[in-house]
């Protein structure tokens, strides 16, 4: 696990000023060992969740949809950590990432999030590795805070007692979406000092890679989050590594973390849909994938599934809709909402 790297971190990282030959220690994953060491909440994802958080994060509609009322971290400190590949695949489809394995589908990457007791504002940071069993943990030097109670028109301020000006990362232009409206991003305390001298041009470039860190996992961050509210929530599997960190200590190793297994939730199975003109004179559409689309009514949240479509010998589409239901939040007053009406994913 991603996790147990970090917590068995111990090298600090440290840079020389060339000119006057001071050192200063940036923030590392190494830092953040004992957090999540204490952290009571870790979450592993599956890889089908990984995909399906993806698909949800990417889906049309997903930037603008109004759900903010809906999203609660549950617990003021968790983790949660996922393979890349699956996370990858997906993004290369929709033509956010390189075509082709890189080192990078062969990593691990992780959240730590840090929340306020009613779980609606709170700090990310993120984590992950590249390559191989043997690669090194990496984390951002730019995180990430959120007030899910931000309304429109104004900005979410910051968790703590950091004054600072806030990077907004907007959702495909909309003003509306959580990202754009929940969310700043800033730069680590070590790394803004280590930064305070760059301006202009390459200022810029570097809050855009730093911002290529985090900015992108926000959404998939929430898509988990969203999932795990629904009524009949994720199914989760709780992993005891008793009797196996017995053995690590005697052989005088560190032990490994307990963490939940989260799995994606029982869906129909969808297959390319059947071309009705396959058999007249009309040629069909070329098989072709057809994005998913999220729309909210109150508090149920209809996914129509992303799916192939074109071609004749790959079957047909069972359905293409999945329901979630969510408790009606307080806000919700319009009648006519079948809240109580679907219970979980059909």
């Amino acid at each position: 696990m991603l996790a147990d790297k970090i917590v068995q971190a111990s090298e600090m990282f440290a840079v020389q000023d060339l000119t006057t030959g001071q050192l200063m220690r940036l923030s590392n994953a190494a830092n953040c060992a004992d957090q999540l060491s204490a952290c009571p909440l870790r979450f592993v994802l599956s890889d089908e969740l990984t995909a399906l958080c993806a698909e949800l994060a990417l889906s049309r509609g997903a930037p603008t949809i109004a759900c903010a009322d809906l999203l609660r971290v549950p617990a003021q400190m968790l983790w949660m950590e996922w393979c890349n590949a699956p996370w990858m695949k997906v993004l290369q489809r929709f033509g956010i990432s390189e075509d082709g394995e890189s080192p990078a589908d062969q990593g691990r990457r992780g959240a730590l999030i840090r929340a306020t007791a009613d779980g609606r504002r709170g700090s990310v940071r993120t984590f992950w590795t590249v390559g191989g069993e043997g690669a090194d943990v990496l984390a951002s030097s730019m995180e990430a805070y959120f007030d899910f109670d931000t309304q429109e028109h104004q900005v979410p301020e910051p968790p703590d007692d950091r004054s600072s000006v806030g990077i907004k990362v907007d959702d495909q232009d909309s003003a509306s979406g959580v990202l754009a409206r929940c969310f700043r991003f800033r730069f680590e305390p070590t790394w803004k000092q280590y930064y305070a001298g760059v301006t202009g041009a390459k200022k810029r470039v570097l809050q855009q890679h730093a911002l290529g860190t985090i900015a992108f996992v926000i959404p998939v961050l929430l898509s988990f989050l969203l999932l795990s509210v629904s009524r009949t929530g994720l199914p989760r599997q709780q992993r005891s590594l008793e009797r196996l960190n017995k053995l690590r200590r005697r052989a005088g190793k560190k032990p490994l973390l307990d963490h939940i297994q989260v799995h994606a939730p029982l869906l129909p199975e969808y297959l390319a849909a059947r071309n009705s003109q396959a058999d007249g004179g009309r040629r069909g559409p070329r098989l072709h994938h057809v994005r998913g689309h999220l729309v909210r009514r109150g508090g149920v949240l209809f996914w129509r599934v992303p799916h192939l479509r074109g071609s004749v010998r790959c079957g047909r589409v069972r359905t293409r809709t999945i329901i979630w239901t969510f408790d009606k939040h307080p806000s919700d007053t319009r009648e006519g909402i079948p809240a109580a009406k679907v219970n979980g994913a059909h």
